[in-house]
């Protein structure tokens, strides 16, 4: 069993003994590290058993003309030069996610989340997807404008100043199951405001007035 943290580690605690997953992985750009660089959590079992699929210097123990074996964990997976400088700044983030305290992060999150929600749902026709209860939710809120496409709440949005992602968001089936082409997200992270929400909120009554004229 494979677990995508990248949207979890950034914003809570993870236990992989409790969630007694095999494999678990995280990037690091989504936790204020560089791009290009994350983390593979494995079962020493599983790893132990699996073949590399990267071939370079410092993974091999033993080399012949026909055969070779490998180092033990974790160099048998770290074939060649590592990205060395990635790797002090994904270490350097994760130290300032521990000083600030995910806790801390978590709980300024719910707060925006509560606040955007109120502030979203005084616009007409804003239809917000999952529970209302900030508490249940994390540091973002999904929502389509009326029968305007996401991609054009989305530029709008951008002349505004405001980036938010729009689009399947990885998610095809699930925008299936909801009966959306596409939805646009809003995501809230320790450096966002109620300003921030505030102006959010302003550019969304500026494509709602403008696709009103348009349509």
């Amino acid at each position: 069993m494979l677990a995508d943290g990248a949207q979890a580690a950034p914003h809570m605690k993870i236990d992989v003994q409790d969630l007694d997953v095999d494999f678990l992985g995280f990037s690091g750009h989504k936790m204020c590290g560089p791009t290009g660089i994350g983390v593979l959590y494995g079962k020493k079992e599983h790893l132990e058993k699996m073949e590399p699929i990267e071939f370079g210097g410092e993974m091999i123990d033993f080399v012949g003309l026909y055969d070779s074996t490998w180092k033990e964990l974790p160099w048998k997976f770290e074939g060649g030069t590592p990205i060395i400088a990635g790797a002090i700044g994904l270490g350097a983030a994760i130290d300032f996610l521990t000083d600030i305290g995910l806790d801390n992060i978590a709980a300024h999150e719910h707060k925006l989340v509560g606040y955007a929600m109120d502030q979203l749902e005084t616009i007409d026709g804003l239809k917000i997807f999952g529970p209302r209860d900030p508490m249940k939710r994390c540091g973002l809120v999904t929502f389509n404008l009326d029968d305007v496409h996401p991609h054009d709440v989305a530029t709008v949005l951008d002349m505004n100043g405001v980036a938010v992602r729009a689009g399947h968001h990885c998610a095809q089936p699930l925008m299936k199951c909801l009966q959306q082409v596409a939805t646009a997200r809003a995501s809230f992270y320790l450096y966002n405001t109620e300003e921030d929400i505030d102006r959010l909120v302003a550019g969304l009554r500026s494509a709602k007035e403008y696709f009103g004229d348009v349509f």
